[in-house]
């Protein structure tokens, strides 16, 4: 349901006590105002801690610098007047023992009159106590519709409107973007040329870049990985160029829904950050990185809100794709956790998110220890599909020693017997491949050569692959993904070989 009607639907149904978490506070106070003339006309009144009321003469400046006196002056008001009041920043008193009791009393008070009070905060804070009183409603950032008409309204009135298709192109670039970054990304583009150019869509990435990092939850990734770096998993490549067009308009009138994501699991190395990379990279997709270590941080009660917070942005800069590293080290074990239930609680909407969403936000999380998932995340419905992604096949290391020698010495790869490569390094994932060829080529960078296959070869005798020092962890992986539970990634598996040994 809309911010609107939700607030709406509050406001009637005389809840007392409404807390809005958000960073956009001018926005905010101008849709609540807006609900609150058109639900019985009310009036609104807002408050701060350093001008006290404002919006009324008769009561200009009360309770300025003093809370509990601003909740008093709610008692003084008739008790037939429909009202909102807006208190800024209010959750920082709400831990005071006199602010507290008095909120109590006022939702008592309040449920048998037309008023409301709305607490307006960049932050989510709430004491227990307060916990069953207070109802949260989260406020969106600005939708496709609302970019649109504020891109009209500044560029309109200067006669510097783009085209169709670069104005929607202006359009898509402002998504995920509070309307107060988006109108001064505008002004830094006008201020700069005079006028607002398509080429300026680069000082809007940038900002948003910049509001991303702000978050310190998520990363905005440059993904320059093209499907065709990933070495073999013709299975899983397969799989994601027969969604490439799902995002599309045609994919929506056709009735498909929007793709889900997907979990990849299997042994570190294999490539699994990779195909992140790489399909939003295909799919011309923005990449989120998630690092669910940065959820759980800070004041009791802000992993909650981070949580709500990566979801919104996510969201608001859908379609895209978000990928969520090492999955199993976040979640592991989280019912055991001593943390007053702030893992499971995070968890609980995460994976509640997972089975709801219907943005297009494509989710790819990595696990490398699927022992370590909570069962619930692997069930169907949270993701599209479950890729194992196992040990390379001698022809899967055959391709990844092409990829990568291809990039490295494009001019001479037929010189190195890749097929010679791939045979003498049995066990080796597609990073320690990798490894071996920037090992070979300090070798030959310290004689002054060129390094060759001899040189591989040599870095390769040096290395004891994962599978080998890790043989318990891999075999389990492998009698996992052997019992059916996951859908193999390659076409030309060593899983099946593996498996008769075990």
């Amino acid at each position: 349901m809309a911010f609107y009607e939700e607030l709406g639907l509050l406001i009637r149904a005389r809840y007392p006590l409404v807390y809005v978490p958000t960073r956009e506070e001018e926005r905010a106070e101008e849709a609540i105002t807006n609900v609150a003339s058109r639900t019985g006309n009310r009036a609104v009144y807002i408050w701060d801690f350093v001008d006290g009321y404002q919006g009324n003469p008769n009561d200009e400046g009360v309770g300025r610098r003093n809370p509990l006196q601003a909740l008093e002056f709610v008692e003084k008001l008739s008790p037939k007047a429909p009202t909102v009041l807006i208190l800024r920043d209010f959750n920082r008193f709400l831990d005071d023992i006199a602010v507290s009791r008095k909120l109590r009393n006022l939702a008592r008070l309040l449920k048998a009159q037309p008023k409301n009070i709305v607490i307006l905060s960049a932050q989510l804070t709430i004491p227990d106590e307060l916990s069953e009183l207070l109802t949260v409603l989260e406020f969106p950032l600005p939708t496709v519709d609302d970019i649109r008409r504020e891109i009209e309204t500044l560029l309109g009135s200067m006669g510097n409107l783009p085209d169709p298709k670069a104005f929607d192109e202006l359009v898509r670039s402002c998504q995920g973007l509070s309307m107060e970054r988006i109108r001064r990304v505008l002004a830094r583009g006008i201020a700069s040329r005079g006028a607002f150019k398509p080429n300026d869509i680069n000082l809007i990435l940038e900002e948003k870049r910049q509001t991303i990092r702000q978050t310190q939850i998520l990363d905005f990734y440059p993904a320059t990985e093209n499907i065709s770096d990933i070495g073999g998993l013709d299975n899983l490549k397969d799989w994601l160029v027969k969604r490439g067009g799902s995002f599309s308009e045609r994919a929506r009138q056709y009735g498909l829904p929007h793709p889900r994501g997907l979990m990849l699991v299997g042994i570190q190395g294999t490539g699994k950050s990779l195909t992140a990379k790489a399909i939003a990279h295909h799919w011309h997709l923005p990449l989120l990185r998630l690092d669910v270590g940065r959820l759980f941080a800070g004041l009791v009660g802000e992993s909650e809100s981070r949580t709500r917070q990566m979801i919104q942005l996510a969201e608001a800069l859908a379609p895209c794709v978000l990928w969520i590293d090492e999955i199993d080290k976040a979640f592991a074990g989280f019912e055991g956790r001593g943390d007053s239930g702030t893992t499971s609680r995070v968890f609980g909407t995460f994976i509640t998110w997972l089975s709801e969403k219907t943005s297009p936000v494509f989710v790819v999380a990595t696990a490398n220890n699927i022992g370590a998932l909570p069962p619930e995340l692997l069930r169907r419905g949270r993701f599209d599909e479950i890729f194992f992604v196992g040990l390379p096949s001698q022809a899967e290391r055959e391709a990844i020693f092409d990829v990568h020698l291809s990039r490295l010495r494009p001019h001479n790869v037929k010189s190195y017997d890749t097929s010679r490569l791939a045979y003498e390094t049995p066990d080796f994932s597609g990073a320690e491949i990798e490894q071996t060829i920037i090992e070979a080529m300090h070798i030959g960078f310290s004689q002054n050569r060129d390094f060759t296959v001899d040189d591989i070869l040599e870095a390769a005798s040096q290395l004891v692959p994962l599978a080998r020092t890790a043989k318990d962890q891999v075999d389990a992986l492998q009698a996992w993904a052997a019992s059916g539970k996951a859908r193999l990634a390659s076409r030309q598996s060593i899983l099946s070989d593996r498996m008769k040994g075990l």
